[in-house]
């Protein structure tokens, strides 16, 4: 009997789950006696009663300093709650002003102002009001360069700097001079294109259709048509030309220059004068003539008064001669030549040339001559239509 008594005992661990007696709850009146029937629980009764009921051991004295210390946040809520800036003496103005001072947004492709301290092989080192940043140094300058140094870069410079990047440990940030010398340059073109100014520009490479040259630190291109000189792309390689701009575009990257234009501009070419050329090229349609570096066309229909049906027959490349300026447009830098003009009678120039070079100068006074009688009959003209004025 006895084995069998304390056989439910036995069983309480598989059919029960139980928790340690100081997380119980420790009151009397909830306790389910009928879940736990054995004799041997409730001899825990009196523990359970006497746990319940038991003074609390936090003296006098503490309680006294809880209810002070509450009475003092509840005091200081209400403070907070009325009248925040009560007794501070940095004012809400003052914490804008400051905000004013310094700039913290790091957003890319925001202007930043900062002083290198230091410089090495790799880059710079910049402190600005975000921080220490670094400066590489291919960002360091438009042109290619192998130190900061010699892009005027030394520790003291004080400068204004574009935010391209973070760094990857995101401590600190990646700093750029070129991208402001970049917009600068097309700035730049763009003023030197309306004011017509010729400039000078490096050869640095060539394409199928002309060369690529050094502007401004940016790299333009110039057609070969553009070229007055009639010369390959390795003979005009690290050479410099006068150039003029054509197309100034910085959305689509894309800077078109013109030799011919810069020379025709600075040239003093007047209609009707006689100069010495060196034939270039023969082309179907005529033949380009260098005359001091101006490239001009000879037109086949320029070259005499009779019908010529092959230019070889008459000009070879290298051949000097004397020709007149017919005309010149100078925003296109184109030169028309004639030496139809100086034949003395028609045929001259196929059956004998040397005639026609000697009385070049004759004949272009003559023309002159018709030129300025035109004019003046035209003006004339122009006079007799006014109406009498009283």
């Amino acid at each position: 009997m006895s084995s069998s008594a304390h056989q439910p005992c036995c069983g309480l661990k598989s059919r029960y789950s139980y928790s340690p007696l100081s997380s119980w709850r420790l009151s009397a009146s909830s306790w389910n006696w009928n879940r736990f029937p054995p004799k041997e629980w409730r001899k825990l009764l009196p523990l359970v009663s006497a746990a319940a009921s038991s003074p609390s051991p936090i003296s006098n004295a503490q309680t006294k300093e809880r209810l002070k210390l509450k009475q003092l946040f509840k005091e200081a809520y209400e403070r907070c709650c009325t009248s925040p800036m009560d007794g501070v003496s940095f004012t809400l103005e003052d914490f804008h002003a400051a905000l004013a001072d310094y700039d913290f947004v790091s957003e890319l492709g925001t202007k930043v102002k900062g002083t290198v301290f230091c410089t090495n092989a790799n880059g710079a080192l910049v402190d600005t009001v975000k921080g220490t940043a670094y400066l590489p140094t291919q960002e360091a300058c438009i042109l290619k360069i192998k130190h900061v140094e010699e892009a005027g870069i030394y520790p003291g410079l004080e400068e204004e700097f574009i935010i391209i990047a973070e760094q990857e440990d995101g401590d600190g940030l990646i700093l750029s001079l070129r991208s402001v010398q970049y917009g600068l340059a097309w700035e730049r073109c763009r003023q030197l294109q309306a004011e017509d100014i010729v400039i000078k520009g490096k050869v640095v490479g060539a394409t199928k259709g002309g060369v690529v040259v050094l502007v401004e630190g940016l790299r333009g291109f110039v057609p070969f048509s553009q070229i007055s000189a009639k010369s390959t792309a390795e003979e005009l390689l690290n050479k410099e030309l006068r150039l003029k701009f054509v197309e100034v575009d910085e959305e689509l990257s894309r800077l078109i220059l013109s030799n011919s234009k810069a020379i025709v501009s600075q040239a003093e070419l007047r209609i009707g004068s006689v100069v010495t050329g060196t034939v270039q090229i023969l082309k179907p349609y005529g033949a380009f003539i260098d005359i001091g570096g101006i490239n001009g066309l000879l037109h086949v229909s320029q070259i005499s008064q009779n019908h010529i049906l092959d230019i070889a027959t008459v000009l070879q490349p290298g051949d000097v001669l004397k020709v007149m300026i017919l005309s010149y447009d100078q925003n296109k830098g184109r030169v028309s030549l004639s030496t139809k003009k100086l034949e003395p009678t028609p045929g001259d120039m196929i059956h004998n040339p040397k005639l026609v070079f000697e009385k070049a100068d004759e004949m272009a006074q003559t023309f002159r001559q018709r030129i300025a009688q035109a004019e003046a009959m035209a003006r004339a003209g122009l006079l007799g239509c006014q109406p009498e004025s009283g």
